[in-house]
């Protein structure tokens, strides 16, 4: 009978969520950010997610309260999220307060590496509520946050 249980057991899913333009990724700003579409990213985080024995679930908006919408959801949806606010990380109360809300690992992301950019860039809201940033390596800033996700999963982080 405990077998038939453990089948049944639903693993949560990882949220990837990402903010404005991020849509456009691959012909915007190709310099900066890349050339890699959110399609791809979105593939490469999928297969990274299934190594570790999750499955994610990847959104894209423009919409600041589309996302708070989608991060309230996680709470109770996600065993993870990871994030990127794209230029609401540098704006938005309301998306640092819902972030806030989640008792899950939060794991902001950047393609590029702010730090190294316009003055205005160097603070994150949304850093204030996660665990951690992972910035600065293109598209890989994304298979290293879902590796970093699957360390504080298995509390592997000190």
């Amino acid at each position: 009978m405990a077998e038939k249980t453990a089948k049944h057991i639903k693993i949560l899913p990882i949220y990837v969520l990402n903010g404005p333009n991020l849509n456009l990724l691959g012909s915007r700003e190709p310099g900066v950010y890349g050339r890699t579409t959110l399609a791809d990213i979105d593939l490469m985080v999928t297969e990274r997610s299934k190594c570790h024995g999750y499955a994610a679930i990847c959104r894209q908006s423009n919409h600041e309260g589309e996302l708070v919408d989608w991060v309230q959801e996680a709470c109770s949806q996600a065993i993870a999220v990871v994030l990127n606010a794209g230029g609401l990380s540098h704006t938005s109360i309301a998306l640092l307060d819902a972030c806030r809300t989640l008792d899950i690992p939060l794991v902001e992301v950047h393609l590029s590496n702010p730090f190294r950019r316009e003055g205005f860039r160097r603070h994150s809201y949304i850093s204030e509520a996660a665990n951690g940033m992972v910035c600065g390596f293109g598209a890989s800033s994304y298979v290293l946050a879902i590796e970093a996700v699957a360390m504080l999963l298995k509390g592997n982080v000190e």
